[in-house]
């Protein structure tokens, strides 16, 4: 078993930002995971690239036939997961698999991989912040926008079952801190 980097966040609070950084600046060390989901595509987005999209049925016959790592429902109707066929993908590499997943996944990820794993809770400054930065997104309309904001205060509480917390307020200061923590655990 290789070793996996694991960043959780509310929505909102830039962990697909610090993890496209990560994968920047620590080429040829981290590959990484791309997740399954049954959500439909925004504009910018390819299947493969940033998620695999699937068919809820598709999804469904996957968990059946025991294909993922995790998986959950995070919102009605909409599956997130990671398949056991992309981490074993990045491990025969030799590449040290890095998640963008949600909180929920990534306890179940830090569960599954133990001491191979480091989870990393990436936390915005404030809620007030949080919320801030996701109507600046404008991915979603505001009953949509509620249930995330809802969800975010949730997912706060789980900070403390991370192996630790990275405060993203400033962002080159954030960035920092990510390179530093993931290299001294890939180096341990």
């Amino acid at each position: 078993m290789g070793k996996a980097i694991i960043f959780s966040a509310p929505s909102g609070s830039g962990k697909t930002t610090v993890v496209k950084h990560l994968m920047e600046n620590m080429e040829g060390k981290l590959s990484f995971s791309i997740s399954a989901t049954t959500r439909k595509p925004r504009p910018s987005e390819t299947d493969g690239k940033e998620y695999y999209f699937l068919r809820e049925s598709d999804f469904k016959q996957k968990i059946k036939d025991g294909e993922f790592v995790e998986y959950e429902e995070v919102y009605q109707g909409i599956f997130y997961g990671t398949l056991q066929s992309e981490v074993q993908r990045i491990w025969d590499s030799e590449k040290t698999v890095i998640f963008d997943v949600d909180v929920k996944g990534g306890l179940s990820l830090k569960e599954k991989f133990e001491n191979n794993a480091l989870a990393i809770f990436l936390r915005p400054p404030s809620i007030d912040e949080l919320i801030t930065r996701l109507r600046g997104r404008s991915t979603e309309v505001e009953h949509e926008l509620q249930q995330r904001i809802a969800k975010a205060n949730y997912e706060l509480t789980f900070e403390k079952s991370y192996d630790t917390v990275i405060i993203n307020d400033i962002l080159e200061e954030t960035y920092r801190k990510s390179i530093d923590t993931v290299e001294k655990f890939i180096h341990s």
